[in-house]
């Protein structure tokens, strides 16, 4: 639009409101500016005149703070790595001294057990897992299923019997034998000698046919094992390991041939005897009453052993009379085992070992290495009604104070057993002995040890036995049961 307007005019431009005007300084706001002004000049222009003593007095203060000069900064140092050194003395002392009073939130930074048993229990497992000397996991599949691997569910907490895979892994299990059972055959149609064909051989088989076919149903959960480096690489796997072993030297139908095909299908333990004499050696009998037929060992029964050791194979002494134990100790050039035995000494059974059979276990000149891995069976491990943990607890230290800490190890025997003691009531119990153990006194040390490490040293011996023998050029054992009348 135009300036100008529809008349010719120019349209006039508003003029700026006026600016306020300050208000005029009278005299008394003059002499204030002016002493303040100058007083801050002072301030900023002090001169040292040497009454530095009366500078508390002075209501000068600097405008600047002083700057920070070397010595500050070391002085400050100084400070800081002095106490930092006085934290550090007393961590040290309260470490190497006075550990036991950490909290055990703090126990694992400086290699303590935490106090509370069960923990320590735990904690000591997380490193060094059990490792079962017998569970009769198998025969009890035999008699459920009829061997119907396809019908097992053991991934189930509420599996039949003891053992499940969730209780296997609560109870910090690393490996275990399986028990390839057969019952000992009736003694009428057997006869005296043994002779009479029973189908142990064909039952044994099946045995170890269902063994291995449930382990290979759950590959994410078990490892097939078939020696000590087989059980450490397993656990090392996260995997539980499992082997096999035979309860009874009468499933070996009279034969060392049979001991080696069993070997060959993963057999790693063959228990000498049951509860019925065989060709090989004499059994203690559920009761005291059984008589003896060999006195301990036949011929045969000293060439089985011999057979064994040269295989690798641990000789397993539980269900053994005593007679059969000594010699079997003295003859074996490789360790031995008792599987699922607990001590006569605290219970008075004779499945369980005297202390003159303990006393020749150890390292010493004229013992020999073994491991005897206590039963929880409550009829071998108290009167009736008073088997519990404690009470197998207090086989575990018998043995240890006969035969040694590091000659003891666990064989539940679950599976295998009708009634279990109060406290170990499936395979997810350990940890509860493992901790009645550690309130005893038992170190990590000792308590590893009886979880496994001392059967891992055995089976460890015996393969090292077998390697010098095959290495020396040992042959296998030829002999021939010599009741037989067909070779």
């Amino acid at each position: 639009m135009s300036s100008r307007s529809s008349q010719g005019s120019r349209v006039p431009t508003p003029e700026p409101p006026p600016l306020p005007q300050p208000e005029p300084l009278n005299r008394a706001a003059i002499n204030q500016m002016l002493l303040g002004l100058g007083k801050s000049y002072v301030s900023t222009q002090r001169i040292d005149d040497g009454s530095a003593q009366d500078s508390a007095h002075d209501e000068a203060t600097p405008l600047l703070p002083r700057p920070v000069t070397m010595e500050d900064i070391g002085k400050t140092r100084a400070v800081i790595w002095t106490a930092l050194t006085i934290i550090f003395a007393a961590s040290l002392v309260i470490l190497l001294i006075f550990p036991h009073i950490l909290p055990d939130a703090l126990a694992p930074l400086v290699g303590r057990l935490p106090k509370d048993p069960m923990k320590a229990a735990l904690q000591i497992l997380d490193n060094a897992p059990v490792i079962d000397g017998h569970i009769d996991l198998p025969v009890l599949l035999r008699a459920l299923f009829a061997n119907n691997v396809s019908a097992v569910e053991l991934s189930e907490e509420s599996f039949p019997g003891h053992v499940s895979i969730p209780r296997l892994r609560a109870g910090k299990v690393g490996g275990f034998f399986w028990s390839v059972y057969t019952s000992c055959a009736d003694p009428a149609i057997e006869g005296e000698d043994f002779l009479t064909s029973t189908w142990r051989v064909r039952d044994t088989l099946e045995q170890i046919d269902v063994a291995k076919l449930t382990i290979e149903k759950y590959p994410d959960v078990f490892q097939p094992a078939l020696g000590s480096q087989h059980i450490r690489d397993a656990i090392s796997n996260g995997k539980i390991a499992s082997l096999l072993g035979v309860e009874g030297g009468h499933q070996l139908g009279n034969s060392v041939a049979v001991l080696r095909q069993y070997h060959a299908l993963g057999v790693r333990y063959v228990t000498l005897t049951h509860i019925c004499h065989n060709a090989f050696a004499d059994s203690c009998g559920f009761s005291p009453d059984i008589v003896p037929l060999h006195g301990g060992l036949s011929p045969l029964g000293f060439r089985l052993i011999d057979e064994m050791n040269r295989l690798g194979m641990l000789v397993d002494l539980s269900h053994t009379s005593d007679d059969t134990a000594k010699q079997a100790l003295a003859h074996s050039k490789a360790p031995v085992i008792w599987s699922h035995s607990s001590a006569r000494a605290v219970h008075n059974h004779v499945r369980n070992v005297p202390d003159d059979v303990l006393s020749h276990i150890g390292t010493e000149e004229g013992k020999k290495d073994g491991v005897v891995m206590v039963n929880f069976a409550p009829v071998f491990v108290a009167e009736e009604g008073n088997a519990t943990v404690e009470a197998v607890a207090d086989h575990v230290d018998h043995i240890a104070k006969v035969a040694g800490k590091k000659h003891v190890g666990l064989g539940s025997d679950f599976d295998g057993i009708a009634d279990v003691p109060v406290g170990l009531e499936d395979v997810s119990k350990y940890p509860a002995l493992i901790a009645e153990l550690y309130k005893r006194g038992w170190n990590k040390y000792e308590l590893a040890g009886l979880a496994g490490a001392n059967l891992l040293r055995v089976f460890e011996g015996a393969e090292k036995v077998s390697h010098e023998l095959r290495e020396a050029g040992a042959v296998p054992v030829f002999d021939i049961y010599d009741k037989r009348t067909d070779l």
